[in-house]
Parts: C-alpha cells; structure tokens; sequence
C-alpha cells in the first residue's frame, strides 16, 4: 500500500511559479515511476509529467518548457515546479506512483491560476 499526499497547491496570477511536492508513505516509491496528472473542471485527467525510476522524464506538450518534476529519493517524494503558469493550468493536481502491479493516487491538489 502506497499513501501519497500532495502539498503546495493554490492561487497565483498568470505568469506567476509554484512548486507542487508529493510525499510518500514507502520507499518503494522511489524506485518506481511517478507522475503528476491534472484535471480541469469538465475535462478528463490528463498527464503533466512523468519521471521513471531511472529518472527519465517526459512532458506533455502543453507544459514543456515550463514544469519541471524532479524527486527526492532519499525523502520518497516527488516535486512539479511550474514556472509562467496560464489560466489554463487551472486544475486539481495529482500525484501518482505507477507500479507494475497498480497504481496509486493521491488526493489532489487545486491549482488557481488568475488571469
């Protein structure tokens, strides 16, 4: 079982940064591939960005050049720093931990960005 709780979320102006972090219960995390999805109101979940075990990273097109996600092995966590946010970043924010088995899903964080 693999708890994840996510953090940094909230209300910015366009073009403003912030920094979403997820921490979770196991360490088995770490070795796993992690991601961070969104979902905007009326639409369906999308990926963000995803971050293998081995530490190879991918984007969607939406955000490339803008979000970064990065982990902290030693602290089970895993971070999406966004940078020149646009109103139709808006979105709750969640974090996934995608194991061979299953995976599992954090609670979501929500994302404002004001134009």
């Amino acid at each position: 079982q693999v708890q994840l709780v996510e953090s940094g979320g909230g209300l910015v102006q366009a073009g403003g940064s912030l920094r979403l972090s997820c921490s979770a219960s196991t360490s088995i995390f770490s070795f796993n591939t992690k991601a961070w999805y969104r979902q905007a109101p009326g639409k369906q979940r999308e990926l963000v960005a995803r971050i293998t075990g081995g530490g190879t990273t991918n984007y969607a097109d939406s955000v490339k050049g803008r979000f970064t996600i990065s982990r902290d092995n030693i602290k089970n966590a895993v971070y999406l720093q966004m940078n020149s946010l646009k109103p139709e970043d808006t979105a709750v924010y969640y974090c996934a931990a995608e194991l061979p088995s299953r995976s599992y899903w954090g609670q979501g964080t929500q994302v404002t960005v004001s134009s």
